[in-house]
């Protein structure tokens, strides 16, 4: 269709979206403030190009700041355009896919500025859970606009972007030619804020990767397809992979989403597809689990569960990081891992590929706290810790031979496979060869899986001594 406006932006928006597919929204759209002689200033758009188009023949709404209209700064009837969008978005539960390059809040506007951006963090968050909601950095992002991202389901970065909440010189002690922390390696790295980063290209081919495979609402099943692949295709060197690589070898065609790659690295997370279906995963790449993997695990579940997709983990792990800086966080971020695995209501599936030993174990989406099916490989170690640390503690001061000896008995009555299974703690032990077409049974029986959580909305009354309850 023919659209007026011109510039960076709306050519960030026909990259994105399929050819002739865009619809503008407000174009003719200025800025209302006449302080500091706004009115004297040319605001097409009021620097901020909203309207609706295709991806992959699913719709989608897009708004695209353009730089340069004062910076692309956020003024009032800029965010009045982007809330409209939101609007529509959640009355159609049709995904909102944004694109950021801005100086901020726009400074001539002042609290009519700052109410602005309220506006938009109150749809955002009315929206989350409910539409999908994607962020992509292709300039400045700084100040309060840095919420914008933190807000949605996704944020993707071009890699020359930056994302503050404070400028790089801005904090005591740090310059930018010495630690960037606006730049998306900081970001994506050390902060964990972005799920990816590449050049525009490539943040267009991820965006449209998560439009296809992620649901549009929390009640869409559209992004179930036909699979094309063997649903009983066996794996054949599956057991010499780590988490990630066990991934790939079951998915259909291959094929792994992966998010927040740079952060957290003991622990995988992203998208697969099995028998056609969108699967949430979380695999562990090494053997001791991180307060940051744990932290990427925790959030990445409770999205999964907010928009109903099932979620799969692989657990290879035989305790935690064991550092001092660790040690600061660690126990809240594995409570809060724990405590999602716990309140996912959608189908929950584990594969014990090696080893799972203690509370670690315990933590990854056992079958004590709420796992439907636990499957674990025939070679599989599961247990309260590994055998030789074992026997060293219970028999203090013996022999190396002694020591040996011991590990082995202790092995075969604590640690084997079968031990935790004929106690009902794993479904079913299987042929690491066979896991692919295990778990796509396991969530087909669970497709119909609906389980409720403890309603909070009960109010407790007296009547005649006794307490009572009213839904």
């Amino acid at each position: 269709m023919e659209n007026k406006s011109k510039g960076k932006a709306v050519e960030r928006i026909y990259a994105l979206l399929d050819e002739r597919s865009f619809v503008e929204i407000g174009q003719a759209v200025t800025a209302r403030s006449t302080d500091f002689q706004l009115d004297k200033v040319e605001t097409p758009s009021d620097g901020v190009v909203t309207g609706y188009g295709l991806i992959n023949g699913c719709p989608v709404y897009v708004y695209s700041q353009d730089a340069q209209v004062l910076g692309g700064s956020i003024g009032e009837m800029h965010a009045r355009k982007i809330a409209n969008l939101y609007d529509l978005a959640i009355k159609t539960g049709v995904p909102v896919i944004g694109m950021i390059d801005c100086a901020g809040i726009r400074l001539q506007e002042s609290t009519d500025a700052l109410h602005a951006f309220g506006m938009i963090y109150k749809k955002q968050a009315e929206a989350s859970g409910v539409i999908l909601q994607i962020s992509a950095i292709f300039g400045n992002c700084g100040g309060g606009l840095s919420v914008f991202s933190t807000l949605t389901d996704f944020t993707l970065m071009e890699e020359n972007g930056q994302l503050f909440v404070n400028a790089p010189n801005a904090i005591e002690g740090n310059r930018k030619e010495v630690l960037n922390s606006a730049s998306a390696v900081f970001q994506s790295k050390e902060a964990g804020t972005v799920d990816f980063v590449g050049n525009e290209t490539e943040v267009f081919e991820e965006i449209r990767k998560l439009t296809q495979i992620f649901p549009s609402n929390y009640k869409d099943q559209s992004k179930v397809i036909d699979c094309v692949d063997d649903l009983n295709r066996l794996c054949e060197n599956i057991s010499a992979g780590n988490g990630k690589e066990i991934l790939i070898q079951i998915a259909d065609q291959n094929e792994f989403v992966k998010l927040k790659k740079d952060y957290g690295n003991d622990m995988a997370i992203g998208f697969i597809r099995l028998n056609g279906e969108t699967i949430g995963c979380i695999a562990n790449k090494e053997e001791r689990i991180s307060a940051q993997g744990a932290k990427k695990a925790a959030s990445f579940v409770k999205l999964c569960d907010a928009f109903g997709i099932g979620i799969l983990t692989v657990t290879d792990t035989v305790g935690f990081v064991a550092e001092i800086e660790q040690e600061k966080e660690l126990s809240q971020a594995i409570g809060t891992m724990t405590g999602a695995f716990v309140q996912a209501t959608v189908p929950k599936v584990n594969v014990i590929s090696k080893k799972a030993f203690g509370s670690a174990y315990v933590s990854m989406n056992s079958k004590s706290i709420g796992a439907d099916f636990v499957y674990a490989w025939s070679d599989a170690k599961i247990g309260m810790m590994e055998a030789d640390m074992a026997v060293k503690i219970m028999n203090p001061g013996a022999n190396a031979d002694v020591l040996k000896e011991k590990a082995k008995e202790y092995e075969e009555l604590q640690s084997d496979v079968y031990t935790a299974a004929r106690r009902g703690y794993v479904d079913t032990v299987i042929d690491p060869a066979e896991t692919r077409k295990y778990v796509i049974g396991a969530f087909e029986m669970l497709y119909t899986k609906r389980e409720m959580q403890i309603p909070k909305n009960i109010l407790y009354f007296k009547e005649g001594g006794n307490l009572c309850r009213q839904q």
